[in-house]
């Protein structure tokens, strides 16, 4: 499936929201000018009884790294995979409020759930290659939609892993196991096998929590290579690491956002007590 394909199975824009609905009248720009724009419109989730998010309004734009910040169980990881409604796969989860990617809604019962999972690439906390080949792990999700030819799986195979900076290490070892590799080696593996999809939007939970610092200081060089073509969300507690790697940082506390904006404001003059008190350490 193309992207233009792909961005249209999400439907129609206009009734992304419906009349009426919060933050009609504002809506995220295009995908021809922005491509990967991402848009929170007071936004709640609920597992089961327990409300983890609460009318969280951001907006995340294109093309550039936004952390997610703030202390265990206030709602980040939780945001995050609401882009990819991966929390819908938890029974008993709801929401209210909307997230449009490039302006189109994306909970709506048109949207095609796999073109979407396309569009907005995941890697976790802890690496997952499949117990397959390093080559088989990234052409899993091109074969998955319909790529066949063997000249062409290559061409996204290598593509991926150069994309990923894994290419010149494991160029020679394609058919060996990805069980094999390092842990920060598994690390890019993960992305590559997103990028295999072509997305737009690459999110990341966490991704350098169980790494070594050699590896996360090469994830973090991939991170700002990325950017220049895709949107990438990174959920960290590591403050120096949100600092280091972020374009943009959101701070949330109790399932709320407290407040969002350039990193380098965030660090150095936040608006909000609450988010001072977090970036120098006073509680967290």
């Amino acid at each position: 499936m193309s992207a233009a394909e792909r961005r249209s199975a999400l439907g129609p824009r206009p009734s992304a929201l419906g009349p009426g609905a919060p933050g009609a009248e504002s809506r995220a720009p295009s995908a021809e000018s922005h491509p990967g724009s991402i848009a929170a419109r007071e936004f709640s989730f609920w597992y089961g009884a327990k409300q983890a998010l609460h009318d969280v309004s951001l907006v995340i734009p294109a093309r550039q790294v936004t952390a997610l910040i703030g202390p265990s169980g206030c709602g980040k990881s939780t945001f995050l995979r609401s882009i990819n409604r991966m929390n819908e796969l938890i029974p008993g989860t709801r929401h209210t409020g909307a997230l449009e990617l490039d302006g189109e809604g994306l909970y709506g019962r048109e949207v095609d759930v796999v073109a979407l999972r396309q569009r907005v690439g995941m890697v976790f906390q802890r690496w997952n290659p499949f117990p397959k080949s390093i080559y088989d792990n990234v052409a899993y999700g091109p074969r998955i939609n319909g790529v066949r030819g063997r000249a062409e799986l290559d061409g996204i195979v290598e593509q991926s892993l150069r994309r990923a900076a894994l290419w010149d290490e494991v160029r020679d070892r394609l058919r060996e196991s990805a069980l094999g590799l390092s842990g920060g080696q598994q690390q890019r593996l993960c992305v590559a096998r997103a990028l295999a999809n072509d997305p737009e939007v690459l999110l990341l939970d966490e991704p350098a929590s169980a790494l070594d610092p050699i590896s996360t200081q090469r994830l973090e060089e991939l991170l700002y290579e990325l950017k220049r073509e895709l949107t990438v969300v990174i959920v960290t507690h590591n403050l120096q690491q949100a600092a280091r790697v972020s374009d943009r940082t959101a701070f949330f506390f109790m399932g709320r956002l407290v407040e969002s904006g350039p990193t380098s404001e965030i660090f150095t003059t936040p608006r909000e007590e609450r988010t001072e008190a977090y970036v120098t350490g006073r509680f967290g």
